[in-house]
């Protein structure tokens, strides 16, 4: 049985390049899940700065294919559910960072304003500078 040819055509072949732009986000992607887990403070600021490189890079190249109209939907989809994961990551950190401040305003309280400063303010925090005021 003989398959007939499919025509070598934009719609169905996939761009290198953007198969690689976005292999890389994939990729970068997964590191910074695996930092994340490990909470490995030095690799999560790593992978999150190659991560921002390789989204930036994506945006520009995808640009400019939609442009051209030659996106395939599966590289549609796959950039698509990296997008899910990048804002699923984003909304972890959130929560982790609110249950942080949460944690250190347990631990170390603010102190109470003091009633007058020197000016007249309550708020001593509004005094900044290298003088000491009398």
């Amino acid at each position: 049985m003989t398959h007939p040819l499919i025509p070598h055509t934009a719609a169905n072949t996939i761009d290198p390049v953007l198969e690689e732009t976005l292999a890389a986000v994939e990729s970068r992607l997964a590191a910074l899940g695996e930092a994340l887990r490990a909470r490995d403070a030095e690799a999560i600021d790593h992978h999150s700065s190659e991560l921002h490189a390789a989204l930036s890079r994506a945006v520009d190249h995808f640009t400019r294919a939609a442009r051209s109209g030659v996106v395939p939907p599966v590289l549609r989809r796959r950039l698509a559910s990296a997008s899910g994961q990048v804002a699923a990551q984003r909304e972890s950190l959130a929560r982790a960072t609110a249950a942080l401040d949460r944690a250190i305003e347990v631990l170390m309280p603010r102190e109470a304003p003091a009633l007058y400063s020197s000016l007249g303010a309550s708020d001593r925090g509004l005094l900044r500078g290298g003088s000491i005021q009398a």
